[in-house]
């Protein structure tokens, strides 16, 4: 089998409605999508999301590097030798995860079509569904309650609370959130680097009767030693999230950590998340199966890696949902707040 067709595309899209975080609002996302052709007739579909905020990359810059460096690499290629063909191009753009994350998402969906699985059974079908979390941006207090309430409504069950601009407003909004939702609802709570030790020990502190379930990547990111020192003193996991780019930072965070946030579009594709899953399974860690703001089909990608994985104990793969007009709308089902794949070969979706 080889590549005979490789078509890349950059698309700027738009969200139903802005978001605000700790260093940032959003409104609108640029994402590319890669379509492989294979001369039997196969088809892979791939897609990535270039985030200067958290992957370092411009997404004109990881186009160009997609249609002079990647396209070239894999045409002629043969699909199936993924490890040689992902090897080859992180050589060549090593700085470029969502580029990666986007070629070996769409080599995964062609070696699923070639078995005739579904890629969650083909990687070892650990369960067929997974609840997911929904987020809550950063917004007054009565905005957040509203919120929490709709999506409550609409049939989720973990709530992802964002923070880290103002401890004690984030206090005030957690408590109230479990008041309103009742004690059925698990709260997560990220605080984007936003908090110092001192900070993140007095929100803990003060939001014990909350029953968080986690608190993620409360300190900066480029000082995980901080990690470790909150751990220590906190008796709710600590889960690391900007402080893990990839394998090596996984390695990092063995002892700093409870869990970890593992993101395709950070770390460079399903591939690499395995080497971290890995390393996160060896150090007694549980693993979150996370996203940006991604189109179905990377939430595809991520959900048929949380799947077939056993330590994943959270999935907060909300990211399609505010996308707007959505080209792989339909890769994933959601239902009751949980997530379903297609049970069809691949990620369950191919691009025209």
């Amino acid at each position: 089998m080889k590549i005979i067709s490789v078509e890349t595309r950059l698309l700027r899209m738009k969200l139903t409605a802005s978001y605000t975080i700790a260093y940032e609002t959003v409104d609108t996302v640029d994402i590319l999508f890669m379509r492989i052709e294979t001369d039997k007739g196969i088809i892979g579909s791939g897609c990535g999301a270039p985030t200067p905020s958290i992957t370092g990359e411009m997404p004109e810059m990881v186009y160009r590097a997609a249609k002079e460096l990647a396209e070239p690499i894999l045409m002629g290629a043969d699909p199936l030798r993924s490890a040689l063909l992902l090897n080859t191009l992180k050589s060549a753009v090593p700085d470029k995860p969502s580029l990666t994350a986007m070629v070996d998402m769409a080599l995964y969906d062609i070696r699923g079509k070639v078995a005739g699985l579904p890629l969650f059974l083909l990687m070892g079908g650990f369960r067929e569904k997974i609840k997911t979390s929904i987020t809550i941006g950063i917004m007054s207090e009565v905005d957040t309650l509203a919120k929490a309430a709709e999506f409550v409504k609409q049939g989720f069950k973990v709530l992802k609370i964002k923070g880290g601009t103002c401890v004690h407003g984030d206090i005030a909004r957690v408590m109230k959130v479990r008041e309103k939702v009742g004690n059925f609802i698990q709260l997560l709570f990220d605080a984007n680097q936003g908090y110092t030790v001192s900070e993140t020990l007095l929100f803990c502190k003060k939001t014990a009767a909350a029953g968080l379930e986690l608190i993620e990547q409360p300190t900066p990111a480029n000082e995980p030693k901080l990690l470790g020192r909150v751990k220590g003193k906190i008796s709710i996991p600590v889960m690391a999230d900007e402080s893990l780019m990839n394998s090596q930072d996984a390695l990092a965070c063995v002892g700093l950590v409870d869990m970890v946030n593992i993101k395709l579009m950070k770390c460079g594709g399903i591939s690499e998340a395995l080497q971290i899953n890995a390393i996160a399974c060896a150090a007694g860690q549980g693993a979150m199966v996370g996203c940006m703001d991604e189109p179905a089909l990377a939430i595809a990608a991520g959900l048929h890696f949380a799947l077939a994985r056993p330590n994943v104990v959270y999935a907060d793969l909300d990211g399609h949902l505010d996308l707007a007009a959505d080209p792989t709308a339909g890769a994933v089902r959601l239902e009751d707040g949980f997530l379903y794949p297609n049970m069809v070969p691949g990620l369950g979706f191919t691009l025209d």
